[in-house]
């Protein structure tokens, strides 16, 4: 079964029409236009390096080798803001202290796995610690006092949020939600309206 694959440039294209809304547009178009080069607001760069490093393994882009969809910017930026989704599973600890913790636990597994930091680990060690964190019985005494599962769980959670919420990843689902001014009036199976990509099978 072939994956679909939709024109490149779709989201793009509607960013400049009437479909999407002023507000739905500068959001938008600051993740296109974000700069290449970030500078950690909240973490360390030693612990940004490493949430870095595990978004990477998450979401590899191995079709945007020179300019990933950056993914860690966001969550430093949201920490270093003091925003949160309003509510948090009453196992994990505040986000700040949560990712401070968990990013640390992730050392942790790395050093306990292959007595090494997670950023010099080639990809297959990578995955290893990661799915070790997954298990939610990971080493390290860091994961004695934070549930490893509801860590990976919300951190996973947050960067699959910011990663489809770049224009980028949604010309690759073929998604068009944002461009909502107009009604929605197909809405049967299999119908799309003129502005939906069709996909090339």
């Amino acid at each position: 079964m072939s994956v679909p694959v939709y024109p490149n440039g779709t989201v793009r294209a509607l960013l400049d029409t009437p479909h999407v809304s002023e507000a739905t547009r500068a959001s938008l178009q600051a993740r296109l236009d974000a700069p290449v080069a970030y500078v950690p607001q909240f973490l360390a760069p030693e612990t940004y390096a490493l949430l870095e490093a595990v978004a990477a393994r998450l979401f590899p882009q191995p079709d945007r080798p020179e300019q990933p969809i950056p993914l860690a910017p966001a969550v430093d930026q949201r920490l270093a803001e003091g925003r949160a989704d309003g509510w948090r599973y009453d196992a994990l600890p505040p986000d700040r202290e949560a990712y401070r913790l968990g990013l640390g636990g992730i050392q942790e597994i790395a050093q306990g796995l292959f007595q090494t930091d997670f950023t010099a680990l080639h990809a297959g060690q990578q995955d290893a610690v990661l799915q070790a964190l997954a298990s939610s019985t990971p080493p390290g005494a860091i994961w004695a006092t934070l549930d490893a599962g509801r860590f990976f769980e919300e951190m996973l959670a947050e960067l699959t949020e910011t990663y489809y919420a770049h224009p980028l990843a949604q010309e690759e689902i073929g998604y068009v939600g944002m461009a909502d001014l107009p009604a929605w009036t197909k809405i049967g199976l299999n119908e799309k309206e003129d502005r939906e990509p069709m996909a090339n099978e």
